[in-house]
């Protein structure tokens, strides 16, 4: 599992549904500030992931939703 999949999942586990459908950028984003959530995830990978793909990390992010939306019943989220 890479960064940022580890990360949206975190969010999705802390959110009262704990399901990816209720995760957006704006949720991953203001975990992301929380230095102390899911503190194993280095951001800074993320960052250089997003930099190597040449898409803006908010782009980056959403593509990893989705790609978990489309998994979220194996991953029983």
């Amino acid at each position: 599992m890479d960064e940022l999949t580890g990360l949206v999942i975190a969010v999705a586990l802390v959110r009262p549904s704990k399901k990816i459908a209720d995760v957006d950028v704006a949720a991953v984003k203001k975990k992301w500030k929380d230095k102390a959530f899911a503190r194993g995830v280095h951001r800074e990978q993320i960052v250089k992931g997003a930099e190597e793909l040449g898409v803006p990390l908010d782009e980056h992010i959403v593509n990893v939703i989705e790609a978990l939306k489309a998994s979220a019943g194996v991953l029983g989220l």
